[in-house]
């Protein structure tokens, strides 16, 4: 699983933006990587449990992945219409978090936070039509 875990991160390093599983798999496919489907999502999922790429789910629910920029914890601003995606810092976010979770006598609280809207490029795009 090591070589194919590591073939399917290389795949996300050479890539711009957030993927899905299927299309990851596809580029593998066509580059003529024997890889089956299943395999890639367990890679994936190996990858994200290990902090190595990050997981963002869709407006439609689906999960996309990309290689980590940050081996920090961080959050995505992410813009709806073309996907660029910004790794942004919380600290406000972190200290509601574990002030929530403690509240109700959590521990080991984690989260993810993304935040949807329209980059400054497609908002004047949007202006200029």
């Amino acid at each position: 699983m090591t070589n194919r875990r590591d073939a399917v991160h290389d795949t996300l390093r050479r890539s711009e933006g957030f993927r899905s599983a299927q299309d990851v798999y596809a580029e593998m496919r066509s580059d003529g990587a024997k890889i089956g489907l299943t395999t890639v999502y367990r890679a994936l999922q190996a990858l994200a449990d290990g902090g190595k790429v990050d997981v963002l789910r869709t407006d439609d629910g689906e999960s996309v992945y990309r290689a980590c920029a940050s081996g920090d914890h961080h959050h995505h601003l992410v813009c709806r219409r073309c996907g660029r995606t910004v790794e942004v810092a919380g600290p406000d976010v972190e200290r509601w978090a574990e002030a929530v979770g403690a509240e109700h006598g959590f521990t080991d609280v984690t989260h993810t936070v993304e935040v949807f809207g329209t980059c400054a490029s497609c908002s004047a795009a949007v202006r200029a039509s």
